[in-house]
């Protein structure tokens, strides 16, 4: 018996090393490919962008004190606050980032791209006008 701790389940075709923000960004455009079709002209529009760590005045601006605890963020305007006539204005947003995802994906040893799919649809889940605790409870639903 070997005392090393077993590694996560990788994701297919993985080789290795921590993946870039590449990887991360295809992990997440193939979790955007698993939504249901009657998402997709609601979130067809949102933008998906992957940085290491959310800046130290956006954790402030959120009230969380270490960059880790932030593993992905929801820039916009929810289309529960919405009006048919409106356009302009910047896209939404949502921000996975890399390095929390990382530690979060070693500390629970859940597949990385299982991992990649709950955050995004977690922060599109704002798009769309949830709250965290209405997300959380959601998921202690299913």
């Amino acid at each position: 018996m070997s005392d090393k701790p077993a590694l996560p389940d990788l994701p297919a075709g993985w080789t290795g090393g921590p993946p870039d923000a590449d990887a991360l960004f295809a992990m997440a455009e193939a979790a955007l490919a698993t939504m249901p079709a009657v998402f997709a002209p609601h979130i067809e529009d949102v933008v998906i962008s992957i940085e290491e760590f959310a800046d130290d005045e956006m954790l402030a601006s959120l009230d969380i004190e270490h960059p880790y605890d932030l593993t992905g963020l929801y820039e916009g305007r929810p289309l529960t606050e919405r009006s048919i006539g409106e356009s302009g204005g910047m896209p939404d947003r949502v921000t996975l980032y890399r390095i929390p995802i990382l530690v979060e994906w070693i500390e629970t040893g859940e597949r990385l791209d299982t991992l990649v799919r709950h955050v995004l649809i977690h922060e599109i889940g704002h798009h769309f006008g949830y709250s965290d605790d209405d997300m959380h409870a959601l998921e202690d639903m299913a």
